[in-house]
């Protein structure tokens, strides 16, 4: 089996190296993919040609995975190629037609988002980049990430409409971490029921669940045995 892993706003796969090994521990190919997230030229086409190319010469059925704003590209990978499972991780859920800029209102994430930082107590109602993302981050991985650049996002991606008509006919699953402060569950629960007609997995940690749970999220995505 094949995973293609696709990372969020950013484009670093990096994102994904500790899911990776695990995968890798258990005899699968997993591919994580950069992306030219600071690329004003580069749109989800370009994401998803670079996506696509990174497992061309892969071997056995494949799965593509994509994050948050990842989740935006996967379905156009598995629109090309042959994909035995889509899957979704902590997303956008896109709707054809809609412009990604336009899913922040249109979904009222930011609604939700206040009204989840009032039910865990949280004295704010503005997003933190760094303790909202990696409050559920191990120190060493959280350490390992600041000595990185912050990545930068292109807003290119977001300015057309999404480009599919319709989503793939490709099994699809959602995996939603239980404590995700950008987009929290019972939002990520209505998205995904009123767009895919699907209920999410729940599983452990927030939006950055592949550097703070990877053993779930590999769990999640390795056949049962």
């Amino acid at each position: 089996m094949t995973f293609l892993l696709i990372p969020g706003a950013g484009g670093s796969a990096w994102y994904w190296h500790r899911v990776v090994a695990l995968l890798e521990q258990h005899g699968e190919q997993a591919i994580a993919v950069d992306l030219p997230a600071d690329d004003d030229d580069a749109d989800l086409i370009t994401y998803a040609d670079i996506a696509s190319t990174a497992v061309l010469d892969a071997d056995g059925p494949l799965t593509v995975v994509g994050q948050s704003m990842g989740a935006l590209t996967a379905p156009i990978v598995a629109e090309r190629l042959p994909t035995a499972a889509l899957v979704l991780l902590n997303p956008m859920v896109p709707r054809p037609g809609e412009s990604p800029g336009q899913w922040w209102t249109a979904t009222d994430q930011q609604a939700a988002q206040v009204a989840y930082f009032r039910e865990i107590g949280l004295g704010r109602e503005e997003f933190d980049f760094v303790e909202d993302f990696f409050h559920d981050v191990p120190a060493d991985v959280r350490a390992e990430a600041e000595r990185h650049p912050e990545p930068e996002q292109s807003e290119t991606p977001f300015a057309g409409p999404w480009p599919l008509p319709d989503w793939p006919d490709v099994p699809t699953r959602v995996l939603a971490g239980r404590d995700d402060r950008l987009f929290p569950l019972e939002f990520q629960r209505r998205v995904t029921r009123e767009r895919l007609g699907l209920e999410v997995e729940v599983i452990p940690g927030g939006h950055l669940a592949a550097l703070s749970h990877p053993d779930e999220v590999a769990a999640r995505l390795l056949p049962a045995k």
